[in-house]
């Protein structure tokens, strides 16, 4: 991505076709799909990229198993197609994972229902052959996951989902927007919208989060896709009736594999009837989640004791030998659904199907959805935009094109190519010097932008420059990347969605917290109460991760 000014500037000067309101991963699936049909494309983010829900889920692709039970079939259909598609276009932030989904005597699910449910959820995804469910004796689930209680254990059904970095996910599809064209900010908030004089919305009026300047961005549509934030714009609008936005709260924890050596991925009934994963991940597991109605602070939502309470007993049910405390939990995240609402059901009931609003003034919104159908939504909208602009006289404009385009890191011969892909950069980075965790790991989360990391850990000078920084070879390469070509502006951006290791490495956040903070002050000229805002703000995310918050 280009320099912050020069973006601004770009925002300042442009007269787009498409100004998308909202930069998670469905703002971001829409500019990449707008971009490289040929529109001219606009995208502003309030906060950082994938700040709200899209650096808060499961971190799954997954085909919504579960909403099997509600006849969602349509829905499980297309979303369980999409999860192939999403990982051949980024296998660097995308992986299979076998899942074992345990049957137990008196539990909600039966061997019989189990199977034809993974077998019609098999046909429904068009899973591919090697991937396809097998169902388990309890002594073969035993033999996957020894964890697990015998007692009462009729077997279990083996299937495979996707794990993501949801956050990643969501930065490589706009770079790949932005490559095609797409002038993309972060903090930088559509504080109203402008109309023409049909009083149809033009664009929005944007504040620079950072300094507080302002300009109009002028656009022929106006998408919002905010998430949890779409009614906040339909009202700006004079357009919030109807079906609103319903908030549900799903909380996720995280021990050290030590203490909880998951061999195997598990979905699994909890005490109350709720599904919950329990997931292993580069040496750590994680277990989520919970559902909950949510009234609190839209951009802060966190673990609360309850919701700590609660995953705990749902692990020590169905692994009793752990025998887990509050003292074990690593870290945490909290997550925010935006689920259209629906009266009288239930939060886990609420109906994850994504839907689009079109007020008088011309704003779509665009609410609910699932982080794996993203590429479909976006599609859906762009379609809509394309025919409004045909309409008015512009275009043309090309057909959808991103069901086989690479992301952005993804240019590394599909799936089939990936292994051998990351195993060449992890040798290229261990030859300059860094340790062979730290190459795999950049190898990994970047894909084929890995060669321009590594770029900045060669020679001696990158070398010296990190010493003289405090910080480890890989960290100062892949922070000084994280600013220049992703608009990471605080440690935040970096330790929570550039790399995740708020929630997965939550000891390195904090050895090297300090230094990233004072490499970035250098770097991006903080001003003095800019340094202690970043700095409070990372410690706030560090406490919270621990600490659990009052329920409101």
């Amino acid at each position: 991505m280009d320099a912050r000014e020069q973006v601004w500037a770009s925002l300042e000067k442009g007269d787009f076709d498409l100004l998308v309101v909202g930069g998670g991963i469905t703002g971001a699936g829409i500019a990449l799909d707008a971009a490289t049909r040929g529109m001219k494309v606009a995208l502003v983010e309030m906060q950082d990229y994938a700040a709200g829900t899209s650096s808060r889920s499961t971190k799954l692709v997954h085909g919504g198993l579960r909403y099997l039970k509600q006849f969602e079939v349509r829905m499980v259909a297309e979303v369980g197609k999409e999860r192939a598609v999403v990982y051949e276009n980024g296998p660097h932030v995308t992986t299979p994972e076998w899942m074992l989904l345990p049957m137990y005597r008196g539990g909600s699910l039966g061997p019989l229902a189990t199977s034809l449910g993974l077998r019609l959820y098999d046909w429904l995804a068009g899973v591919r052959r090697t991937e396809r469910r097998s169902m388990l004796s309890a002594e073969e689930a035993l033999r996957r996951e020894p964890l697990l209680k015998p007692d009462g254990l009729l077997g279990g059904g083996y299937y495979v989902e996707y794990r993501t970095d949801d956050a990643r996910l969501t930065i490589e599809t706009l770079k790949r927007a932005v490559d095609a064209g797409a002038v993309c900010l972060n903090y930088a908030k559509a504080e109203a919208l402008l109309y023409g004089d049909d009083g149809r919305a033009r664009g929005a009026r944007v504040v620079d989060v950072r300094t507080g300047a302002a300009t109009e961005a002028r656009a022929r549509v106006v998408v919002n896709a905010t998430g949890p934030w779409v009614d906040g714009l339909r009202e700006l609008d004079g357009s919030k009736r109807g079906k609103t936005v319903r908030l549900t709260k799903g909380v996720h924890l995280v021990f050290d594999g030590a203490r909880f050596p998951l061999r195997q991925a598990i979905y699994f009934d909890t005490p109350d009837g709720r599904m919950a994963f329990a997931i292993p991940r580069d040496g750590k597991t994680y277990l989520g989640t919970t559902d909950t109605d949510y009234r609190g602070d839209t951009a802060h939502p966190a673990m609360s004791e309850t919701d700590r309470t609660y995953l705990l007993g749902a692990a020590n049910f169905l692994f009793p030998t752990l025998a887990l405390t509050a003292a074990d939990v690593e870290s945490s995240w909290a997550g925010l659904r935006p689920l259209v609402y629906e009266e009288g059901k239930a939060p886990s009931e609420v109906s994850r199907r994504d839907e689009i609003f079109e007020s008088p003034s011309g704003l779509i919104t665009i609410a609910g959805g699932k982080l794996t159908g993203y590429r479909k939504m976006a599609e859906s909208i762009v379609d809509r935009v394309a025919a409004r602009l045909a309409a008015a006289g512009a275009g043309p404009f090309g057909p959808c094109i991103t069901r086989t385009l690479p992301l952005s890191g993804g240019d590394v011969g599909g799936s089939a190519g990936w292994a051998a892909y990351a195993a060449g950069r992890t040798a290229e980075g261990e030859a300059l010097g860094l340790p062979r965790d730290a190459a795999a790991r950049i190898a990994r989360r970047y894909g084929s932008n890995a060669p321009e990391v590594l770029r900045r850990a060669a020679g001696a000078a990158a070398r010296e420059s990190a010493e003289r920084a405090g910080l480890p070879l890989d960290v100062y390469a892949t922070l000084g990347y994280a600013i220049e070509r992703e608009q990471a502006l605080t440690p935040a951006d970096y330790w929570v969605r550039r790399t995740g290791d708020l929630f997965f490495d939550i000891a390195r956040v904090r050895r090297w917290g300090a230094a990233s903070l004072a490499f970035m002050a250098r770097r991006l000229d903080y001003a003095p109460a800019e340094k202690e805002r970043a700095r409070a703000e990372l410690e706030r995310l560090l406490r919270e991760a621990t600490t659990p918050v009052e329920e409101t």
